[in-house]
This record gives structure tokens, sequence and C-alpha cells, in this order.
């Protein structure tokens, strides 16, 4: 079962800002799909509104299992979202995290069993299962975190600029990481601000001030627009708005 997502003329207003003027994009489901903007382009306020934590002011979201429509709260638990302020419990290890998303998910024991063995392994940190999670390095938090959002085997996962704020290195794990999740029939919507992290995704949807600005295959993109990479993309848009 995939789960499609298909938005509309999505608009929403926070206070004065515009943060979706007009977004309209469909996020197919079993590839990887990049939301690449700077600061403030509305990739989160984009997030928040499917995973349904905001109205919209006008424009529509709808989601496909197996292209068939579908209501929202019918598949609101195949949604999971990693935001970009991590809520992990800092006195908690990295076993009791995992233990807590259990209970809290109503996990099978047989399924968790499963879950947590292959995501520990996936992820490396078997041999820090009993290290609390205020001790963890960014690179080992963000894994720990990522690893809560997918043990109850999400067919949506809506990753909110996870590479923020980690080592180059912890960044490359973590594609890594991602990359390993490949062969699972998801919906890996993953926002950033790391113009180079654009190539590795299916494909990209380019957001600036609320808008798309365009979306195709990363080196497609950049073969079209003759540049060198997709931050070129972004600064001959501001050069043109500036003119």
């Amino acid at each position: 079962m995939g789960i499609s997502i298909k938005i509309t003329g999505v608009k929403k207003r926070l206070g004065i800002t515009h943060a979706l003027d007009g977004v309209s994009v469909e996020l197919m489901s079993g590839i990887s799909h990049g939301v690449i903007g700077p600061e403030g382009a509305g990739k989160t306020t984009l997030f928040r509104a499917i995973a349904g934590l905001y109205s919209l002011d006008s424009g529509k979201i709808e989601y496909f299992v197996d292209s068939k429509k579908v209501e929202f709260e019918s598949i609101r638990n195949e949604i999971a979202y990693m935001p970009q302020s991590q809520s992990l419990y800092a006195d908690l290890s990295i076993s009791e995290h995992l233990d807590f998303y259990k209970n809290l998910y109503g996990i099978s024991d047989e399924l968790f069993e499963k879950k947590r063995g292959e995501l520990l392994t996936v992820t490396r940190l078997e041999p820090f299962l009993n290290r609390l999670a205020g001790q963890l390095s960014g690179g080992m938090y963000k894994k720990l975190g990522l690893m809560c959002a997918l043990l109850r085997a999400p067919k949506v996962l809506l990753l909110d600029e996870p590479t923020n704020g980690v080592d180059p290195i912890s960044r490359r794990e973590f594609w890594e990481l991602l990359a390993d999740l490949g062969h699972l029939d998801m919906n890996i919507i993953i926002a950033t601000a790391y113009m180079d992290e654009a190539e590795r995704c299916s494909l990209v949807h380019l957001l600036d001030r609320g808008k798309i600005l365009m979306e195709g295959e990363p080196l497609q993109l950049i073969s079209n627009e003759k540049v060198k990479s997709i931050d070129e993309i972004f600064l001959r848009k501001e050069e043109s708005v500036v003119t």
C-alpha cells in the first residue's frame, strides 16, 4: 500500500506572511522528494499542512492509496513527521525511547522486536542502547529521532531539515541511512536548505517565498538551466527578482 499526495493551490497565511502562496505539487509514493529552499521558504508550513497540523486558507490536499482517493483520517496514522526541533527526552536512553514509542503507538511485541532489530542494525546504534539522549552526538540524536518515527512502519515520512546543525560526516551517514530505506514502499519527503543534498533525491521541488519555482529530477534541472548546481538556480531566481 503506497500513499501519494496531491496538493492543489494551497495558501496559508501566518500573521502577515504568506507562508504558502498557491502551492501545487504531487508527491508520488515509492520515491524520495526533496523540498528545497532557504530559511523562510515555507517548507515547515507545507509539512505541517500535509501532516494535518494546519488548516488551509484555501486550496486542498488529497491523499491516495494505490491511486484511490481516501480521507485523511483513514491514513493519519500512516504519516510520520520528524520536526526540525526533535522533542526527545534527555534523561531517557535509546532503549527507553524505543519502549516509550512502542507503548505510545500500541505496537505489538512481535512487530516491535522485528522493527527494533532492523532499525538498530541500519542506524548502527545498538552498542549505545543505554546511552541517554542528552549525551548523544548531533548525528546520533537525529538517528534516534528517525528510529522513533519509523518504529510504526509509516507509509509517509516527513523529515523537516533532518540534517540541520549536524557535522558533514553525520549528514552523509544520515543520507546513507535514508538510502537504505529506499526498498520500502514509502513516500519519503525531505525538507532541506542544503542545496547539495538536493541531488540525493529522486525529485526536487524548489520552494521560495511560499511558491514552487520549479520541480523535476535534480540533474535534469541542472542540465536544463545550464548551471552546475541547484544553488545556482536559486541565485538566478533571486537576481531576476531584484532586477
